[in-house]
């Protein structure tokens, strides 16, 4: 080869070299900058309905750090109070229970989450509280607060029309704030905070509730229910009694209250959530301004945490997501919602960075879609 020609093959050589060495610096953090990493820049929604302004804010969770970034809302409808959120299976409509319209409203939710208001509504009993939808996609539940009963609809194949079943409205006791369905979709739970009882009902195929029998006794101001993953425990968080009442669930649905139970909180517990795997226990004090944590053994019994987490202002509800290691509670004073990541080992709470989000208004409840 003459020296000129090697001279040209070290070149090329050299140049190909740079190349990849070029490429293998450059390229991830392009790929990173530009969305290839989807767990940098990934997002869910959730939504929280404002009673005060008639009207529900859309929320983009980050994926990975659980910051909430830009927030949107739908435009308010004077009158209507929404406060239950229930999100379709399908992740196409979202229904709102309105506590002073005494309706239910729907919207149709874009690819990207944005809510538009269609112009179905159905009537409930008066007061609406809390909305639910059974696993199965067929039926919404609303626990009515003032006329103490459960509406129930079925929904069209789409979700996008409700027809309340014959039969409804079943009576609920006194003054319900909460009610929640099993994952097997085949018991529902409803609280009663004046009387401090729980109300269980099966469900059935054709949406029809039926009472279990006479009620569970939890202490008074049960005002909120968690259910664990696998329907073997149920938790209230009693607001009056400043406690938590912990019950297994047996086969036929009835509740046995678990030794040690009521387990002390702080002041006026108001939120309560499981994370995934039922390993903690998370209830939001309303009065004392914190979060008090629990261990769940494998019978159902709780030991605190060894301290009480700050961060939140007058929390009215907290809610752990079922896909990922975040909670979050909804701030009566501060009109924001309160971030954390829980340790899966020890259940320890970190808030997030930026925690608490400031939302515009007072939260009344909350749901994240995945």
């Amino acid at each position: 080869m003459s020296l000129q020609k090697a001279a040209r093959a070290a070149l090329a050589g050299r140049n190909r070299s740079l190349f990849i060495l070029i490429a293998a610096v450059f390229l991830p953090a392009f790929f990173v900058s530009c969305g290839g990493s989807s767990k940098s820049k990934a997002t869910h929604n959730a939504y929280v309905s404002l009673p005060q302004l008639g009207a529900v804010a859309l929320l983009h969770i980050n994926d990975s750090t659980g910051a909430i970034g830009a927030i949107s809302q739908t435009s308010p409808v004077l009158g209507t109070s929404p406060v239950g959120v229930a999100l379709h299976p399908s992740k196409k409509f979202l229904y709102a229970a309105n506590s002073d319209a005494s309706t239910v409203s729907i919207f149709n939710v874009a690819g990207d989450g944005t809510l538009t208001q269609t112009g179905n509504t159905a009537a409930t009993g008066s007061g609406p509280r809390a909305a639910v939808i059974d696993p199965s996609g067929k039926f919404l539940l609303v626990a009515n607060s003032l006329t103490n009963d459960i509406s129930v609809f079925s929904m069209d194949s789409g979700g996008s029309a409700l027809t309340e079943i014959a039969g409804s409205r079943f009576p609920a006791g006194a003054s319900p704030t909460d009610l929640q369905i099993t994952p097997s979709g085949k018991f529902v739970y409803v609280a009663n905070p004046n009387s401090g009882l729980i109300l269980g009902f099966s469900l059935a195929a054709d949406g029809t509730l039926t009472s279990l029998g006479a009620p569970f006794s939890a202490r008074v101001g049960a005002a909120a229910i968690a259910i664990d993953a696998g329907e073997h425990f149920l938790y209230t968080a009693n607001a009056t009694d400043n406690s938590v009442s912990a019950f297994t669930i047996d086969s036929a649905g009835a509740l046995h209250s678990i030794p040690g139970s009521p387990y002390p909180a702080g002041t006026a517990p108001r939120g309560i959530g499981i994370d995934p795997a039922t390993k903690f226990l998370y209830v939001a004090n309303q009065g004392s301004n914190n979060i008090s944590g629990f261990t769940i053994a494998a019978d159902g019994e709780l030991t605190a945490m060894a301290t009480l987490v700050s961060g939140v202002t007058a929390p009215v509800f907290l809610i752990a997501e079922t896909a990922g290691g975040f909670i979050y509670a909804g701030n009566q004073s501060g009109n924001g919602i309160s971030s954390f990541s829980y340790d899966a080992t020890t259940g320890a709470l970190t808030a997030v960075s930026g925690s608490p989000f400031t939302i515009g208004s007072v939260p009344g409840a909350m749901i994240v879609s995945h």
